[in-house]
């Protein structure tokens, strides 16, 4: 079965500029998304083949979150990483992940996230829309905890 394309948006109450400088630094995410994710390793300078390992925190879920830059745009807030492995969630086991985010200004204090999913369920089936909605609202989950931060942080990234 060909894999499943799945996307969604979210306005966000912080500027594309500032929410970028987390979203693509994976050394910030254990402070910015602290209890969630305890650690960051980065292989890589940002840019295509670059690997990022996300250690989750235990009481979260067990193992990490791996992926392997395919595209990044600085000046367009995109990113392009393929899912490498990640814990077994509620949405099943995945052959293929690939996950697209780009951010678009909509003011000087907010944006909108773009979110694409391309996945492939390692049976070969189908994704129920339960777990599509599952897995997108597993990355919004992650862009609400980073503008989350942001919000109560206003002098960081800055």
């Amino acid at each position: 079965m060909a894999p499943v394309c799945i996307s969604d948006e979210r306005a966000v109450a912080v500027s594309a500029e500032r929410f970028w400088k987390v979203f693509s630094n994976p050394p910030a995410m254990p402070k910015v998304c602290a209890g969630f994710f305890d650690a960051a390793e980065v292989d890589g300078d940002g840019g295509p083949g670059t690997v990022v390992i996300l250690k989750f925190n235990p009481a979260v879920k067990q193992g990490l979150y791996k992926t392997r830059v395919v595209a990044r745009d600085n000046a367009s807030h995109f990113l392009k990483s393929e899912v490498l492995e990640v814990a077994l969630g509620r949405a099943g086991k995945l052959k293929t992940h690939l996950t697209e985010t780009k951010l678009e200004a909509t003011g000087a204090g907010s944006c909108m996230a773009k979110l694409r999913v391309e996945c492939e369920p390692e049976d070969g089936g189908s994704l129920s829309p339960e777990k599509q909605k599952i897995i997108l609202e597993g990355y919004f989950g992650m862009l609400k905890m980073i503008e989350n931060y942001l919000v109560a942080h206003p002098a960081e990234y800055a």
